[in-house]
Parts: C-alpha cells; structure tokens; sequence
C-alpha cells in the first residue's frame, strides 16, 4: 500500500511556532497531502478559522473546530454543532460574578465566532473556572494556549469520527498530529498519532510517536516520517 492516509492536524503549536505564527513551510506540505489523501484540520479554534486556513490554502473545508463542537466536511455540505454553550456562557456569569473575566479584552476575537464552548485566557484564574464549570455540568480543557469550557462529551475524536463518517473513511485510517491536551482523545481513535516535542504531557503520554523536534518542525518531520514509510509500501504503524 502507497497511498497516504488521510491526515488530522491540529493549528496552534503544531502548524504555528513558538509565537503561534504559522511556519509557511507546512502550507506546500498541506497542499500536496490534500491532492492525494483528506485532510482534516481539527483545532480548538473557533470555526471561522480553520475554514479560513484552509480556503487559503485552496483545500476542501474539512474542519473539526472548538475542540469537536463544530464539524464540516466540504463533501457532504453538512455544518454539525454540538455542545451547550447557554451553559458555557452560565460558567462565565458565575466567573464574572467572582470577579474574573475572560482576560480577552474589550472586542473578543477569541469568543466572537464561537459557538458550542467559550475560551478563558491562561493568564485569568484556573481554580474559580473549573468551580463554576463543575457546577454546570461543564468541563475545563488547558489547551496551552486558553482554557475551553466545553460540554463533557465534545471532543476532536468524537468530532472526527463525525468527519471521518462523511469522508466515507475510518478514524482508524487517519494518521494524527498534534500537541495538547485536546489532540490525547484525538489519537485514541486513529490509526497513527504523532505529538510534536512541545506537546504537554496528556498529549505525549497518548501518542503513538514523538518527533524529535517542536512546532511546525516536529509537523514536517512526521509527514516526511510518513511519507517514507509508505513510499515504501508499508504503513505508519
């Protein structure tokens, strides 16, 4: 077997660098993989991003956004939510009412468009957070780069498995590459996983591999490490 297998890839911290600035070096990467095989963005980002990152790359919109509550498949033209964000928007009253906010500012960029989950900047206080989330029914995800409030059973697998579903495809098919606490779920459904050298511990605990080095660098060495060991004819595991 050649043929690559479809791709799951998270944005911040594994397309980024250090400074969350994308490394254009995984875009020729993106491109060329979505010629052959899918690719699945999967992201804690609210939906309007991933969309973007992939119409500017000129890729099918396949997208698993705010950590599974948003899926879209450009194939099935299908938008699928899931999650409670009435609830979510409850932990922020109660996190206001403690006297916290969500330490975005004034015009929130980071919340605007989101619409399963809300996202707490790592600066605020965890503590009080996951108190009202608890008292809620919610749940508190450390991303790295902001706390997501999110119901307990929204997940990039779960929402992968959805993508994968329309994709016609297996999760156990997909090969997965990513670097937090969000993408351990992910890699317990697919075939292949790969954490980046910066990823935190719950995410390099459940990965199948973990390259040698970090950011955009450890996502390219593990599409080259794939990418070998098919042309080869056999697979990633």
């Amino acid at each position: 077997m050649t043929d690559l297998p479809p791709l799951a890839v998270d944005i911040d911290g594994t397309l980024t660098d250090a400074e969350r600035r994308l490394d254009p070096r995984v875009f020729p990467v993106l491109r060329e993989w979505a010629a052959e095989a899918p690719v699945v963005v999967a992201t804690g980002k609210a939906l309007p991003y991933p969309v973007g990152l992939c119409e500017f790359l000129a890729i099918p919109i396949n997208v698993v956004a705010e950590n599974g509550g948003a899926v879209y498949v450009a194939s099935a033209d299908e938008l699928r939510f899931t999650g409670d964000r009435a609830a979510a928007e409850r932990v922020a009253e109660d996190y206001a009412e403690a006297g916290h906010s969500l330490g975005w500012g004034t015009v929130d960029f980071v919340n605007r468009w989101r619409e399963t989950e809300l996202a707490v900047a790592l600066e605020q206080p965890e503590s009080p957070l996951r108190e009202a989330a608890d008292r809620h029914g919610m749940r508190v995800i450390d991303t790295g780069f902001a706390y997501h409030v999110t119901s307990p059973e929204v997940n990039k697998a779960r929402g992968l498995e959805a993508a994968a579903d329309a994709l016609d495809r297996s999760p156990a098919e997909f090969v997965a590459v990513g670097d937090s606490e969000n993408d351990a779920e992910l890699f317990e459904v697919v075939g292949e996983s790969y954490a980046v050298a910066n990823a935190d511990e719950t995410a390099l605990a459940a990965a199948h591999h973990v390259t040698d080095a970090g950011y955009g660098d450890g996502f390219l060495e593990a599409t080259d490490r794939v990418r070998a060991e098919f042309a080869a004819g056999g697979d990633s595991a």
